[in-house]
């Protein structure tokens, strides 16, 4: 029997969802609790890779087991063994060939700037304290659409077939913070991302709020799939993944 686990982790403490030898990460540290508790070697399947400090608001995974087991029990004792900084959600039955990376028809990921010095989010968003043009930044994010190959924001070397993703939605809010300018959140979804694609576009959208670079400019970096043209990846710490999307799935 396969099931889907729905979680969600503070990435601060970790290098990234993927197992690492020498290294702390959130797919080891779940790994172990699930096979303490069911009393055998369980190995999870995450829909995707975190990087080091990135977070994760909604994220999924799924394992293989054949002896039934009480699933909100299950729940409860996995949130009690678990550290404080990762939460189960639910453990959802789903078809045998269900696939948490394969099956996602889209995925959500926030980025937070913070505009002034707030000592209790420092881990969670940016600093960012120079003045930003979010209009042409969102005039910018439109320009996302009209593309589909966005190598020149992938890490370079990455092991993938295509650079090609369907963005669905990309733009700059404010938050509701009393300080000047408040906190900026980029949202983006798409069926699929590249390793460090949303940090290197808020990276280069942030030239352009800077008036660094030019909306055509932005578009011809596009256009050129080389990472050196495009701007720097922001630190991770501000990264969300917000939600992903099954068709099977009620959300």
């Amino acid at each position: 029997m396969r099931y889907f686990i729905k979680l969600a982790y503070n990435g601060t403490h970790y290098h990234g969802w993927q197992y690492q030898p020498n290294a702390a990460s959130v797919q080891e540290t779940m790994n172990k609790a699930f096979s303490v508790l069911l009393n055998t070697t369980i190995n999870l399947m995450g829909a995707g890779r975190t990087d080091t400090g990135v977070h994760a608001k909604e994220m999924y995974a799924h394992f293989d087991f054949e002896t039934p087991f009480d699933i909100p029990s299950l729940v409860h004792k996995l949130n009690s063994y678990l550290p404080k900084d990762i939460v189960i959600y639910a453990i959802i039955p789903v078809h045998d060939e269900a696939h948490t990376r394969f099956d996602a028809t889209k995925r959500t990921y926030e980025y937070h700037i913070n505009t002034f010095k707030d000592v209790f989010s420092q881990e969670q968003s940016w600093y960012f304290h120079q003045k930003l043009d979010i209009d042409l930044m969102n005039e910018a994010a439109q320009l996302l659409f009209n593309h589909t190959d966005f190598q020149c924001f992938s890490k370079v070397n990455t092991d993938v077939n295509t650079f090609d993703c369907t963005i669905f939605e990309a733009y700059w809010t404010r938050g509701t913070d009393k300080q000047e300018n408040g906190n900026l959140i980029f949202t983006i979804s798409a069926n699929r991302f590249l390793r460090n694609m949303v940090r290197a576009i808020v990276g280069t959208l942030v030239n352009i709020g800077l008036h660094k670079i030019t909306l055509a400019d932005f578009n011809a970096i596009i256009e050129s799939k080389n990472r050196d043209k495009a701007g720097f990846s922001v630190p991770a710490h501000g990264l969300y993944l917000t939600k992903i999307e099954y068709d099977y799935i009620t959300q």
